[in-house]
């Protein structure tokens, strides 16, 4: 009787009439959903893939391929609650100590899934998403690498939502990027001022507009420090400046000190490191681009970053640990964790309002 009913359910949910009615339920849904606040950075840490895959007696590479597939459904979601930026972890740079046979057949399905995705798929192109790959590219085979490149490339021109898939990263590999980058920034030598006419340049044109010309002026120099720097020192060594007269020095006397000077190029043009704030890391990293990050989820019931997005996790992220495996997560999933979320903020917000009164009721009593 159970396997009966089982099987009318099927037949019913999978013709036709049913298909178009549960899209039309999640269309419903979705609109509902987009009246309230909708977060606009969501990061995804795919998990579950292999345990699925041996869940379902299958081979490891075919649950990485029910994952991708997965990525496509929740992507389109997404971009229709009004969600910006949506951030995957595709890979790891810890997955390269697995075996080689999964990591050779991880990249090549990264291969296919970004050529389906940009050249057969409109999923980007209808909502305006662009791709972007974050992560260590010397370390992704050559192959991939000009996929990779042609996927960034024909999605470029669309402006109004973005997908960046961490492949291959390690937060701890980020954030080393954004330091070097940032000492880079702090030793290299401040560009040089655009002066379009140098003071010499103008001397000689003025001296040339008062002789017309009649007689040969000399070719003026510029004033540089090192220039400067020399004439002094000359001027120290022999004692003359040229508009006062000089005394004769005694022969017992001594030797006047000859006064060492520093030219401008000699002292120290760095930036002050306590001018390093997190703001500045932050605009090297990654996603320096992205708005802030609102909302963490991971799959298969690990509760740990693993990793990933370690920096963009702060105080206002909202993380969530769900039991289901990645291969799994659908619609009804991301509808809990979009409901809670807008619980939170509408709970923030009206603490933010009583604590407003509070305090004006405080002033008005002192």
């Amino acid at each position: 009787m159970a396997s009966t009913v089982s099987l009318l359910r099927k037949l019913i949910l999978e013709s036709p009439p049913g298909e178009w009615a549960i899209n039309q339920l999640r269309e419903l849904l979705i609109g509902a959903l987009k009246q309230g606040p909708v977060p606009q950075h969501v990061a995804f840490e795919m998990d579950g893939n292999r345990r699925y895959a041996r869940t379902h007696r299958m081979e490891t590479v075919e649950g990485h391929h029910r994952g991708f597939e997965a990525l496509a459904r929740i992507m389109e979601i997404c971009y229709k609650c009004g969600v910006k930026v949506v951030t995957v972890y595709a890979f790891s740079i810890e997955n390269f100590n697995r075996p080689k046979y999964e990591v050779e057949g991880l990249m090549q399905l990264a291969k296919v899934k970004l050529e389906q995705l940009t050249t057969y798929g409109d999923i980007l192109d209808r909502y305006g998403a662009c791709v972007r790959v974050l992560g260590q590219r010397e370390m992704i085979r050559d192959d991939v690498l000009q996929v990779v490149d042609k996927a960034v490339a024909r999605t470029k021109h669309n402006n109004k939502a973005v997908l960046n898939i961490c492949f291959p990263y390690t937060s701890r590999a980020e954030i080393t990027t954004a330091i070097r980058e940032t000492v880079t920034d702090f030793l290299a030598p401040p560009p040089p001022k655009n002066t379009p006419f140098s003071p010499s340049r103008i001397r000689q044109k003025v001296l040339s507009s008062q002789y017309d010309d009649r007689d040969t002026l000399p070719t003026i120099r510029d004033a540089s420090p090192d220039n400067r720097a020399e004439a002094d020192l000359d001027k120290d060594v022999d004692g003359d400046t040229g508009d006062s007269s000089s005394a004769t020095l005694l022969p017992d006397s001594p030797q006047p000190r000859v006064r060492a000077r520093k030219s401008s190029s000699d002292s120290s043009t760095l930036p002050n490191p306590e001018s390093i704030t997190a703001d500045t890391l932050d605009s090297h990293m990654y996603t320096s681009e992205d708005p802030p990050l609102d909302v963490f989820v991971r799959t298969s019931g690990v509760e740990r970053l693993s990793d990933f997005m370690l920096w963009q996790c702060h105080q206002d992220t909202h993380i969530f640990f769900l039991k289901c495996f990645w291969p799994d997560f659908d619609l009804q999933d991301f509808v809990l964790v979009l409901l809670e979320w807008q619980w939170r903020q509408k709970q923030k917000a009206r603490e933010g309002s009583v604590q407003i009164k509070n305090n004006k009721v405080r002033r008005a009593m002192e």
